[in-house]
């Protein structure tokens, strides 16, 4: 396997300016290295709190110490502003809640009075009171895991639950805490904390408790009568998600469990906007529909330090000072492979047909010089490749090395790294993984994958809205479309559930919610958008 990242040193006589990434070190701020199984730890209060600019507005708290984790409030700065206006009532729904976690969150009496009862195989009936929890499960790549984390925490917002994540090996260290003075980390010891009980099988899991009738829908028993835990396998099978809970009923009686556990592949919020008892809350928190992941993407991620580092590092080398930024996302899937040529080819008519980068000229350009005699600055663009391959890097710089443009602009192309293959299980990928996914949300336009769940998490935070480059059909081995724009910056479901509820009716709500529409690049998902 070839698993490096690229280094190169660039020289740009407009810049006047040599690059040598590999000389480039960490900031002088205080790396923080996160205790084992746990993120980041959260520190409170810094003696000179940010400004509402680097809290984005007030989405971001202020409770913490800005060393601790460098990314939380600098990460912004590298992005334009966001398209979207920040709901009061988001805000306002995200300090209750963190004060709730700090509540009911691991170390507290709370939690492990909690603990002890699901030990001993008690579901409790605590009132408006009680602490109720959801724990989230890994499942699938690291844009899968963003896109369900997201997910899970909106609906902790909407059901009143705490999140709690099951972190493995592979994804220790890549996140910073985003709940002051606590920790969303599943401590050890957990009693249902084998991974490998969670599957679409599983006794405990929701369907199978009503096929099962152990519990019925539509019926409010007594919490006490109830199992200890639910379990929700929110997983696309067979291009659905195999678990219908997007019903009032099924969210009645799943209220009444203290804990929950959760697995899923999927960005599964748009159903949670299909779900009639949470419509008014969600327009509240969202008055603009697409700005869902925008808002909880940028409130939740944070790399922590030593991947902050990364990208720290690789922006100012090669991105700060360029005049436009433009990021392309190349993602192969073993079940529709696409030939190098063909999706190189693609890639070339999308960005010919869209004008992403300037066209290439058969003459070097004149001297460009002022009045005054002196050599006018070129325009600069940055073309930054997040792919598993090199192939597509070494052929658009050599494009660009071997031939001027016609408007006479520098461009300058970089890959970080080429992994080859994906590898769910390694830590150092997904850190490069993660840093590419942020390298990538700073470009000005993005160009990517259709069904990339990388891509959908780089542009959710860039607030753009991306060219998507079509799959070939099924008995195609060349799309004849080469991109399409997207209507939303919000990530697409892939396989959106069944909606007739008790009716067992299929019902397209794509053609009855003005607010969801079909997706450019899964015909059958769905997707926010605003009208």
């Amino acid at each position: 396997m070839n698993s490096k990242w690229n280094f190169y040193s660039v020289f740009w006589p407009e810049i006047g300016t040599t690059f040598f990434l590999f000389s480039v070190r960490a900031g002088t701020g205080t790396v923080v290295a996160p205790p084992k199984n746990v993120s980041a730890a959260p520190t409170i209060t810094s003696p000179s709190p940010p400004s509402q600019g680097k809290l984005l507005g007030g989405l971001l708290s202020a409770a913490f110490d800005e060393s601790s984790c460098q990314s939380r409030y600098k990460s912004s700065l590298y992005r334009k502003p966001s398209p979207f206006k920040l709901s009061p009532y988001l805000v306002q729904k995200l300090r209750k809640y963190e004060a709730y976690h700090k509540r009911c969150g691991p170390g507290t009496k709370s939690y492990r009075k909690a603990i002890a009862q699901l030990a001993a195989g008690r579901n409790v009936d605590g009132g408006k009171s009680r602490c109720k929890y959801v724990v989230w499960f890994p499942c699938n790549g690291l844009g899968n895991r963003m896109l369900t984390i997201a997910s899970t925490f909106l609906y902790a917002l909407l059901s009143d639950r705490v999140l709690l994540m099951s972190v493995p090996q592979e994804q220790e260290g890549l996140f910073c805490e985003p709940f002051p003075g606590t920790s969303w980390v599943l401590p050890g010891g957990f009693p249902q904390g084998n991974p490998q009980k969670l599957h679409v099988g599983a006794p405990e899991s929701y369907v199978n408790m009503l096929k099962n009738g152990v519990i019925r829908s539509g019926k409010q028993p007594a919490s006490t009568s109830l199992p200890p835990y639910v379990y929700l396998h929110v997983e696309q099978t067979h291009l659905r998600l195999s678990d219908n809970i997007f019903c009032d009923d099924d969210q009645a009686l799943l209220g009444k469990f203290s804990w929950m556990l959760l697995k899923s592949d999927s960005y599964f919020a748009p159903a949670l906007f299909l779900t009639p008892m949470y419509e008014k809350e969600l327009a509240r928190m969202f008055p603009e529909k697409e700005s869902v992941f925008h808002h909880l993407g940028r409130y939740l991620f944070h790399p922590t330090n030593k991947v902050w580092g990364i990208v720290s590092r690789y922006y100012e080398a090669y991105l700060a000072r360029v005049d436009d930024k433009i990021g392309f996302q190349i993602r192969i899937f073993p079940e529709k492979p696409v030939k190098f040529e063909n999706m190189y080819d693609q890639l070339v008519r999308c960005i010919k047909e869209q004008r992403l980068l300037p066209e290439l000229g058969t003459a070097e350009p004149a001297a460009n010089t002022t009045d005054a005699g002196k050599k006018k600055k070129k325009k600069v663009k940055a073309v930054l490749i997040a792919s598993l391959y090199s192939g597509y890097y070494e052929k658009i710089r050599g494009m660009y090395y071997e031939n001027p443009t016609k408007t006479g602009e520098i461009v300058a192309v970089y890959q970080p790294s080429h992994e080859e293959q994906q590898q769910y299980t390694s830590n150092e990928h997904n850190q490069k993984a993660l840093a590419e996914i942020y390298l990538l949300s700073y470009c000005d336009k993005i160009a990517m994958s259709a069904w990339s769940t990388f891509g959908y998490v780089a542009y959710g935070f860039a607030g753009v809205k991306p060219w998507i480059l079509l799959r070939p059909d099924w008995d195609k081995e060349v799309s004849a479309i080469a991109c399409v724009r997207s209507t939303s910056v919000e990530p697409c479901l892939h396989s959106p559930p069944i909606l007739g509820c008790r009716a067992k009716k299929d019902v397209d709500v794509a053609a009855v919610k003005p607010y969801v529409r079909h997706c450019e690049d899964v015909g059958f998902g769905l997707k926010l958008f605003d009208t």
